[in-house]
């Protein structure tokens, strides 16, 4: 049971039953046009962009040299173009890397995010919810869809079922109002986050950032390992064919109900073996639930570890 003391954010429940919209038009939106879009983006992310098709995508990282993260990106293959969906922290630092490296490429960079609204329908019912409202409900994952002057995109914030609409901002109310009318309810970002976190989905500017490889955010989603040469491959290849990391993110499970700040250590014995990263009191659990680095040697499923006085279990 939910202790009493401890409020439930608006939309927590339908996220977990139903549906739930959050407005997220901060994140950035850049378009990129021209011959050799396809080509630079290729051969500047971690998937495998020239196999894609209009109305496919992907999830990709952006690495340093050094094979660091960047940023992180859902890439969608559109006719003509291709949209690039981003944290709004990480929308000016990726705008400017790949622009740097056009030099003689056939490549036109366009910062849309201000133009463009993105809305997030998420939960069991959120395909129903568009289905009612006569728009599509892409399959398969980054997958996205034409609907009137909006497009729907088969991603998730919270790592859960549900969609993103970006829509031009003129059409925002309108959407926002339509969807509530389908039976979408208002969910708050402290909602969002917290399933987000139950569900272990990693956060860029939380759980991920340029302290890390890309294979200790335990995203494989984001790695295509056929695709050839990209800038930081070197250093992914690397870690793949040597198994070089030391930690790992991983979710975990804590034994309280106050969460522990960002950055707390964990234990094993009297050795600090990890770090929390997002750490939120899930009311489904009764417990919090949280994302860690951990060393991995202590990363395994069922793993026990200690924060001071507190357990934990790798989950």
């Amino acid at each position: 049971m939910n202790p009493p003391s401890i409020a439930i954010p608006a939309g927590y429940e339908a996220l977990r039953h139903g549906a739930a919209w959050l407005d997220l038009s901060a994140r950035g939106k850049i378009q990129a046009s021209g011959e050799d879009r396809a080509r630079l983006l290729h051969a500047m992310t971690t998937n495998h962009v020239e196999q894609l098709t209009p109305g496919t995508g992907c999830y990709a990282y952006f690495l340093s040299a050094q094979g660091r993260i960047l940023g992180d990106v859902n890439l969608l293959c559109r006719p003509g173009h291709f949209l690039l969906d981003t944290e709004p922290e990480t929308r000016e630092k990726i705008f400017r890397h790949l622009d740097s490296y056009i030099i003689a490429d056939d490549v036109t960079l366009e910062d849309i995010t201000q133009n463009m609204a993105t809305i997030a329908v998420e939960g069991p019912v959120a395909a129903a919810i568009l289905a009612k409202l006569g728009a599509p409900a892409p399959e398969h994952d980054y997958d996205n869809s034409d609907w009137a002057r909006m497009l729907v995109v088969h991603t998730s914030y919270t790592g859960g079922p549900g969609f993103f609409v970006i829509a031009p901002v003129e059409e925002r109310d309108n959407l926002i109002h339509r969807l509530q009318s389908a039976g979408a309810v208002a969910a708050n970002p402290d909602a969002f986050r917290i399933v987000r976190t139950e569900n272990g989905r990693p956060r860029y500017g939380e759980d991920i950032s340029e302290r890390y490889l890309a294979q200790e955010t335990n995203q494989p989603r984001a790695l295509h390992f056929q695709k050839g040469c990209y800038l930081g491959q070197e250093i992914v290849e690397r870690v793949r064919s040597r198994g070089q990391i030391h930690r790992v993110l991983v979710p975990i499970q804590i034994d309280a109900t106050d969460p522990p700040a960002a950055g707390t250590k964990l234990q094993a014995g009297e050795s600090n073996v990890g770090e929390v990263t997002s750490a939120v009191f899930s009311p489904a659990l009764g417990k919090v639930a949280a994302l860690a680095y951990i060393r991995v040697e202590h990363a395994k499923p069922g793993s026990k570890l200690f924060l001071g006085d507190r357990s934990a279990t790798v989950s």
